[in-house]
């Protein structure tokens, strides 16, 4: 096996030294794992099962999901489901709340993915709440917000006892977060844990890590309509960086399924496979790069920062 720094220590040999940048220790996640690994667009219980399934197949640990189409787009009895199989496997399921503006009748927001997550409207952030009320009361316990004013008026009800007090409110890559600052100002409005941009560079991602204490979430692999990239051979640096991370594993040359159903057939299912594949390529890269920070992700377990669904 052939360690990072034996690649360095060569191409340095040859005369081609990687320049790392400088970046600040990490910490860990409560259970002491310093990265996770998430699945996007697990869209409803069908997908949600060929996921588990695909983990188990693979041994891979998958520590959240999270869903894109929106609560308004699931029963209540697909909600449960998914409530049950998280609770079930320990498992945070994580969903988007809507609507939002790419699906409303504005027009900016058919030409700029920049406003597309955001709510048109006072009604349209308290349909978020009617959202986020609906969600809660079948169990779930992690939210996926893409508009500002929504993430605070969620943490005030989370505050005064509307919303339950463990829930884990999670920013959408749609609500852009490049730097420190941007960082900082999500924590103190409810953020719980931050959805970075796709393209930023590693110490980018390093001066984040210094101005938050929450978790990162980032696509190591990316779709293609957030930038395309594939960043495998990154994910030592990125964890060591941003620790803790939860890597998100989206697929290049796949279709957007927003909104999803019956009538896209097996599509979700399959590309919720092989993303969890993509999540067993990048976990036997951090293996062989780094053996000991892979050796410091602990058992599958129910540790308690997880929005793990309470049925």
């Amino acid at each position: 096996m052939t360690s990072l720094a034996d690649l360095h220590t060569l191409m340095a040999r040859l005369g081609h030294p990687v320049v790392q940048a400088a970046s600040p220790a990490g910490t860990s996640f409560a259970d002491g794992a310093p990265y996770r690994f998430e699945i996007p667009s697990v869209e409803g219980p069908a997908v949600l099962e060929a996921v588990v399934a695909e983990a188990d197949r693979l041994g891979v640990p998958v520590a959240r999901i999270s869903q894109g189409s929106g609560v308004m787009m699931l029963t209540d009895d697909e909600i449960s489901d998914m409530a049950r199989i998280g609770a079930e496997r320990g498992i945070e399921v994580n969903l988007f709340l809507g609507p939002r503006a790419a699906w409303d009748t504005g027009g900016q927001a058919k030409l700029t993915q920049a406003v597309g997550a955001s709510a048109r409207g006072n009604t349209m952030v308290a349909a978020c709440v009617a959202d986020a009320l609906r969600a809660c009361s079948l169990g779930i316990r992690s939210l996926l917000v893409g508009d500002l004013g929504t993430l605070e008026v969620l943490r005030a009800l989370k505050e005064d006892g509307t919303l339950p007090a463990n829930l884990v409110l999670k920013t959408s890559v749609l609500l852009p977060l490049t730097n420190g600052p941007t960082a900082a100002i999500l924590e103190r409005l409810g953020a719980t844990t931050v959805n970075v941009g796709t393209d930023l560079t590693v110490p980018h991602l390093a001066e984040i890590r210094a101005a938050t204490r929450l978790p990162i979430d980032l696509y190591l692999e990316v779709p293609d309509d957030q930038g395309g990239f594939v960043r495998f051979y990154e994910a030592v640096e990125i964890v060591r960086a941003t620790a803790p991370v939860y890597l998100k594993m989206g697929l290049r040359n796949a279709p957007n399924i927003y909104p999803s159903g019956g009538h896209l057939g097996a599509v979700p299912r399959e590309l919720g496979r092989e993303r969890v594949r993509r999540a067993a390529l990048v976990q036997r890269l951090i293996e062989e790069l780094d053996p000991e920070l892979a050796k410091r992700q602990p058992a599958q377990s129910h540790p308690s920062d997880l929005g793990v669904p309470e049925v």
